[in-house]
């Protein structure tokens, strides 16, 4: 057995409240992991990300490696995760290392705009290496790649919106 993930989700703003109220709900996990080597250096966004875990729900913050060295650790097959990233290299690394997201696909949820980026949807601006990551987990990994704000709206194929914006 390995780790029940029930949401692999990249979001600038990690866990905020329509991932603790909204998307906990939905998938009902027991654990959500926030996988980032720089929150994981900051003691301050550590400490906001804990204490921000719905009631019944612990959250950890961890290194990329770290999570990839878990997934296959069966001490923690009790898991049953909700894994948040702020990029999608992010991902990418986990999917390389190992974890298996065959099962739940990538939801993007947001990632913030930055001079230079292209939007996909309101919510999702990307730069090359962003389109770069999101090719390579739809073409190479063969992953279902979507944004998805929340449960309630539809799943919109992300190498979909990047071929119309000609990316």
């Amino acid at each position: 057995m390995t780790m029940d993930i029930r949401l692999a989700r990249v979001d600038s703003r990690l866990l905020h409240g329509q991932v603790a109220t909204v998307w906990t709900s939905t998938v009902t996990p027991n654990r959500i992991l926030v996988v980032s080597d720089g929150v994981a250096q900051d003691k301050l966004r550590k400490t906001l990300i804990t204490q921000a875990a719905p009631a019944g729900v612990k959250a950890n913050v961890i290194t990329v490696n770290k999570m990839i060295q878990i997934f296959q650790d069966p001490r923690f097959d009790v898991f049953k995760s909700l894994i948040l990233t702020e990029t999608v290299q992010d991902m990418v690394a986990l999917v390389k290392g190992g974890v298996d997201l065959s099962r739940t696909g990538v939801n993007i949820g947001s990632l913030s705009y930055q001079d230079g980026m292209t939007m996909l949807t309101d919510a999702i601006a990307v730069d090359q290496a962003a389109v770069d990551a999101i090719r390579y987990l739809h073409d190479d990994a063969h992953l279902d790649v979507y944004a998805q704000k929340v449960p309630a709206d539809k799943k919109q194929d992300l190498s979909v919106l990047l071929t119309k914006k000609g990316l």
